[in-house]
């Protein structure tokens, strides 16, 4: 069964989607794309199935785990060079992110940083981006339906949040076969980052009910399904309801995250942490300080997920992951944790936190988390 949404965007969603690819290119004219992805996914059966799918797109695969300026400079030189005449972004948050951002350079000259959204680099962004076809091949970021691309800028070292509405996908594609071979970290990892993306959403400041009401089902989808998925890796109804819960993620995030983010983005820059697994390691500690501001909003989360308290409810999906619950499981040094404070503090996330932070907070969690 093939369900078509179109909110946001169009979303192809259900086991087989991934065959709609080629009519989803006829419609858009899509001739030569250059295709994003990473080069271990480029080794797999799912990429050689996608690429038979499209078989004159020009690969491209020089996309880092957390994807670099030099990555999207180094894309978009490709397209170019090559011709092409549209983007498909092929495999978890990095190389969707990654095809994002060649996408917006294309045809916007300026240097990435002068689009970075805590300089309103958003009213720099224009329409004439080409087609873009966003297939997801984990259940974390939900980059396919989202608005951002974070990539981390050479000149600061800083994981920069680029967001525009025009950076919205023309297509998502959502098929959980596509993530039924996904090792048993990666899912647990981008599974948590899911998680966090509705429980930092719905607790986040500001008026946004239908943001909240969609963070509210995915983080029940998340809490429900994740364990399932570790359990039965190949349970497809599983893999898909985490699909959903981090489509349901991504869209609720436009809302705002929270000081989890700007804690995790450091940890990533500097030492090349998963970005999941850290929301996972941070989580528990930013709900504790967290708690007396948004104490009646920890009820609801706790209730719409079936289960008595929410920070332990989070403790326990760490568990269940597998995930090492301390900093220093991941070779983070402790005489790093004040850089750490300083980089964090500079990043926009932790602005829609429900208690405010100071760098000494951000510390201060450090410490908790080291």
């Amino acid at each position: 069964m093939i369900s078509t949404f179109s909110f946001p965007t169009k979303i192809l969603f259900g086991p087989g989607a991934v065959e709609r690819l080629p009519g989803e290119m006829d419609q858009r004219g899509m001739r030569k794309p250059l295709l994003v992805t990473d080069a271990g996914l480029a080794r797999t059966a799912v990429f050689t199935r996608v690429h038979k799918l499209a078989p004159d797109a020009v690969v491209f695969t020089q996309v880092d785990p957390n994807p670099t300026e030099q990555n999207v400079l180094d894309g978009a030189e490709l397209y170019v060079s090559e011709g092409c005449d549209s983007v498909i972004g092929l495999g978890g948050g990095s190389p969707l992110d990654a095809a994002k951002a060649i996408r917006l350079k294309v045809t916007h000259p300026l240097p990435l940083a002068d689009y970075d959204d805590l300089v309103d680099g958003w009213k720099r962004i224009s329409p004439d981006l080409p087609p873009f076809v966003a297939i997801a091949t984990t259940a974390g970021t939900g980059s396919e339906v989202g608005r951002s691309s974070v990539i981390t800028i050479e000149k600061t070292n800083r994981k920069t949040v680029i967001f525009s509405p025009y950076l919205i996908p023309s297509v998502a594609i959502n098929d959980a076969e596509l993530t039924l071979d996904l090792p048993a970290g990666v899912t647990a990892g981008t599974g948590m980052d899911a998680y966090t993306h509705n429980v930092e959403a719905y607790l986040a400041k500001g008026y946004h009910p239908l943001c909240d009401a969609i963070a509210l089902e995915g983080a029940r989808l998340a809490s429900e399904n994740l364990p399932r998925v570790m359990a039965n890796p190949r349970d497809v109804e599983a893999r898909g309801n985490m699909l959903m819960s981090s489509m349901m993620g991504a869209i609720a995030f436009q809302k705002g995250l929270g000081a989890t983010h700007s804690l995790a983005h450091p940890l990533s820059s500097e030492f090349g942490m998963h970005h999941g697994t850290a929301n996972a390691v941070l989580l528990p500690y930013v709900l504790e300080f967290n708690h007396g501001a948004a104490k009646e909003r920890m009820i609801t989360l706790a209730r719409q997920a079936g289960v008595p308290d929410i920070i332990d409810r989070t403790k326990e999906l760490n568990r269940l992951c597998r995930i090492q619950p301390r900093l220093r499981d991941y070779g983070i040094p402790e005489s790093s944790l004040g850089m750490l404070a300083g980089k964090a503090i500079e990043d926009g996330c932790h602005l829609s936190n429900p208690r405010p932070c100071t760098e000494e907070d951000l510390l201060h969690l450090y410490r908790q988390a080291w």
